[in-house]
């Protein structure tokens, strides 16, 4: 009898964010178990509700929703993203230049897929979030990733960005802010990060997905708005900032110096044509979204939800004896150490695992981060404060007495 394999594009790669563990935890419900999922960043779980006004524009529009829009947006959506664009800064950006998708991954996937070609290098932050790595990977590219320094605030070190572009690298990924560390770029980083990719020749790829939930009163800068001659592509979405991560509707924006770049751009139309349009009842709250009311910021002010939460669990993690945490400046995720001598940890995945089977609490190993040691994990801070409490306190109770 004949068996079918898995294509050998799947070799190498990972995406561990809902690998084994969860897995693992859906085994788990399904005999009855109740799971503490402080693994992935799906703010509706949690009690994050979309604005009101959104909801009922979506509604309004669903009758003149049914129908394909064209293959990059619809015009409304386009253009709300256009002007957000422009007051970001970004230069030299047209109607023509934005694309809507299914969520950021769906873009990700087309603009990887139009650009690399077997052996072709990409550099990629570690950590990363991995979808970055494994669609750069199924195109056929090789990734180099790229150090961020725990000790500098997670920022990228430019040093081993630098040591690791070659004449095979076609392009550098910063996530920004970052995913899963919550660092936030200020903008000196951010223009010695062009600098290395105009003096290479590089296309900046920035993913900015949580641009509008940074804490602290900081502000976020997009790299492209500090570098008009370089060829920069944007990503960004309203999944996080608008909570409605199931409503999938993402965009990337095309800027700069589009001159060095026009086959590749004419690779992203094909690509955008060939999947004819991206979610159409989504399209249609992106105008009221981006300029409406911005729910986000009472999550994000000195008294939201979002900075207790933060505080807390950064607080708490640094409360535990084996565990130390930078504090994140955006998103909802923290980063977190673990002292692996201490507790005996060779296997990140097998303390992660342990951890699930004992307290019901799920958490992500940070080698599914492609980080190269067993010795951090990711928490989502996003379950409100008794339940973050308790999964503290059950992380506390078990490496009391942890050993692998």
């Amino acid at each position: 009898m004949q068996t079918f394999t898995k294509s050998s594009k799947l070799e190498h790669v990972l995406y561990d964010i809902r690998g084994p563990i969860v897995d693992e935890a859906a085994r788990m419900e399904a005999a009855g178990e109740t799971i503490t999922k402080l693994n992935i960043g799906n703010p509706a779980t949690f009690g994050f509700r979309a604005p009101l006004e959104v909801i009922v524009d979506m509604a309004a529009n669903l009758r003149d929703s049914e129908g394909y829009s064209d293959s990059k947006g619809i015009w409304a959506a386009r253009k709300a993203i256009m002007q957000y664009s422009q007051i970001k800064g970004l230069p030299n950006v047209g109607m023509n230049d934005i694309y809507t998708g299914n969520g950021v991954s769906e873009l990700i996937q087309l603009s990887m897929n139009a650009l690399l070609d077997t052996g072709d290098e990409i550099l990629i932050p570690s950590p990363d979030y991995p979808l970055w790595t494994a669609c750069a990977t199924l195109a056929g590219g090789t990734v180099v990733h790229y150090l961020c320094d725990e000790a500098a605030d997670w920022y990228p070190d430019l040093d081993d960005i630098e040591s690791k572009v070659t004449d095979r690298t076609k392009a550098i990924v910063i996530i920004n802010p970052n995913n899963p560390t919550g660092a936030v770029y200020p903008k000196d980083l951010l223009l010695r990060i062009a600098d290395i990719a105009r003096r290479h020749g590089l296309i900046v790829f920035s993913d900015e997905i949580y641009d509008r939930l940074v804490l602290d009163g900081l502000t976020h800068t997009s790299i492209a708005s500090l570098a008009p001659d370089l060829f920069c592509v944007t990503f960004s979405g309203l999944s996080k900032s608008h909570m409605v991560a199931g409503f999938r509707i993402g965009w990337m924006v095309l800027s700069g110096n589009k001159d060095i770049a026009r086959d590749y751009i004419e690779g992203i139309k094909m690509l955008s044509n060939m999947r004819l349009c991206s979610n159409v009842p989504a399209q249609s709250i992106v105008q009221t979204a981006l300029w409406g009311y911005q729910s986000v910021n009472e999550y994000t002010r000195p008294d939201g939800r979002l900075t207790a939460q933060r505080d807390f669990i950064f607080e708490a993690l640094n409360g535990i004896p084996g565990i130390s945490a930078v504090k994140p400046k955006a998103a909802f995720y923290i980063f977190p150490k673990i002292d692996t001598e201490r507790f005996g940890i060779k296997d990140d995945t097998r303390f992660v695992l342990d951890f699930l089977r004992e307290k019901k609490v799920m958490l992500v190993q940070g080698t599914g981060f492609h980080w190269n040691a067993p010795d951090h994990f990711r928490i989502v801070y996003l379950p409100a404060m008794p339940e973050l409490k308790d999964a503290t306190e059950k992380l506390r109770d078990f490496l009391t007495v942890y050993h692998q």
